[in-house]
């Protein structure tokens, strides 16, 4: 105002900060973002049809003869109470959305406002559209963020029954008092534990339990997924040009989880050049991005997992002894399924409804054969491979019961676990190979109280197989 002819003037914006269509618009609706008058004069309404006359035509206009102006019939309202001669006013728009307008008053006669006052007021009312506009997506962003904040929430309350560490037995309950203990502080957790006992999923308790990082990101990383110098730079990040393929900016894993917990699996497969590294940041050092120069420093809580006997990893040179002490500050062991055989119902209950819901629909239930089978089992891929072994039988299984012959179990490690003592003679007596197996099958026959399934199951061959053997054995059931 102060750089034109203007009196007064006014800056009116649109209802919801920026409208693709300006000609629905009712000028009553705009709000006053801001008003000025040379003379300090309290705010007056600016004219309604000059507003309505620029939202229409989505134009500037330009007036210097207010009384003689055709767009501007009788009854010129807060025109004429302005005591306005001449008028301009200039849409602020971007982007083709409209944000809202401008409005200039001359009241001195001989002061009319002129095209370069024009000029001037087309480009303020850009340079204030793009103000505007970059102010709409922050608050779009925000918005987003906080929808998605929301979501995360929901999301993690209807996530917490999936990652309940579920089981009664002794371990399980000596494993939720370590975690109530460990979790809220921020030491280092080395967990342990063979293959599929369920280490991502302790890790996981771990940061839902500790107050400060339960809304911060949970990352994780397969130490064992890939080559040394890959893994550097998921681990720590890579710049654009830090070597071949290196076509952007990379964060890394460590950055990814700035606030939130770290977890990092097989971490006994990471090579020795990568440790050094790896340990400065786990005293607390910054580190670089592979091929970058600036020090990056991150507040993260590392958890790590491993099958592997660290021990003698580091008795044989390929695991640094001073990162072995510092990943060891806290370390849980979770026992193997076999350890807590008492868990499999319930763990294999939850699995079944959950799976049940997910791939028919419905709700199932075993029948008593197929718990039977279940507990004498093995399990030598612990948890996943019960859970892996019901989804399979639910898929396959024709009916709402899951009994013993729906389930494909694995023969690995020596198969299923004996179910219990079987008929031994005391004395050794040198039988042929066959005449062994026939003894033990039969007794297994007679142990399953000739369940002829469940007794194929475990001794880890087919029902045909078995139908087979008895054939050429000439065996029937006894009466």
């Amino acid at each position: 105002q102060q750089h034109t002819a203007s009196q007064i003037g006014a800056i009116l914006l649109v209802p919801g900060l920026g409208q693709e269509s300006s000609s629905g618009i009712d000028p009553a609706s705009l709000q006053v973002l801001a008003f000025s008058a040379r003379d300090n004069s309290n705010y007056k309404r600016v004219s309604k049809t000059l507003s309505r006359a620029v939202l229409q035509s989505n134009e500037a206009i330009l007036a210097n003869d207010v009384e003689n102006d055709e767009r501007f019939p009788a009854g010129k309202g807060s025109i004429e109470a302005l005591c306005a001669h001449s008028v301009l006013c200039a849409p602020i728009r971007a982007d083709g959305k409209l944000y809202g307008l401008i409005h200039l008053y001359s009241t001195i006669p001989d002061q009319p406002l002129v095209d370069e006052d024009l000029d001037l007021t087309l480009a303020v009312a850009d340079q204030m559209a793009l103000g505007l506009s970059a102010i709409r997506q922050v608050e779009s962003l925000q918005t987003g963020l906080a929808r998605v904040e929301t979501e995360n929430q929901t999301l993690r309350q209807q996530l917490q029954p999936a990652i309940e560490l579920i089981g009664e037995s002794a371990a399980v309950q000596r494993l939720r008092q370590q975690i109530s203990r460990i979790a809220p502080t921020d030491a280092p957790v080395l967990i342990r534990g063979e293959s599929g006992v369920g280490k991502e999923l302790v890790a996981r308790a771990i940061h839902d339990h500790h107050p400060g990082r339960i809304s911060g990101p949970f990352v994780t990383m397969n130490c064992a997924a890939l080559s040394e110098s890959l893994l550097e730079s998921e681990l720590f990040g890579h710049e654009k040009g830090a070597f071949t393929g290196a076509v952007s900016r990379k964060i890394g894993k460590f950055e990814q989880a700035n606030g939130g917990t770290l977890f990092l699996d097989e971490v006994g497969e990471m090579g020795p050049s990568i440790q050094a590294k790896f340990l400065r940041v786990l005293e607390g050092h910054p580190f670089d991005r592979v091929g970058g120069a600036s020090p990056i420093s991150v507040n993260v809580r590392l958890v790590a997992a491993t099958n592997r006997n660290l021990e003698q990893a580091v008795e044989e040179g390929t695991f640094r002894k001073d990162l072995y002490f510092r990943l060891q500050v806290v370390e849980i062991f979770v026992a193997p399924l076999r350890d807590r055989v008492a868990d499999i119902p319930l763990l294999a209950e939850s699995f079944l409804q959950k799976s049940a819901a997910k791939s028919r629909g419905i709700s199932m239930k075993f029948h008593p054969s197929a718990i039977e089978l279940l507990l004498a089992h093995d399990w030598s891929g612990n948890v996943r491979e019960l859970r892996h072994a019901i989804e399979r039988a639910v898929i396959l299984c024709g009916t709402n019961e899951l009994t013993a012959a729906d389930f494909q179990l694995s023969t690995l490690n020596g198969g299923p676990r004996s179910p219990g003592p079987l008929p031994t003679t005391d004395e050794f007596a040198p039988l042929p190979l066959e005449s062994v197996e026939q003894q033990h099958i039969l007794a297994m026959l007679e142990w399953t109280n000739w369940n002829k399934s469940r007794a194929a199951q475990l001794l880890g061959i087919e029902r045909s197989t078995l139908d087979r053997k008895l054939r050429r054995y000439d065996v029937d059931r006894p009466r």
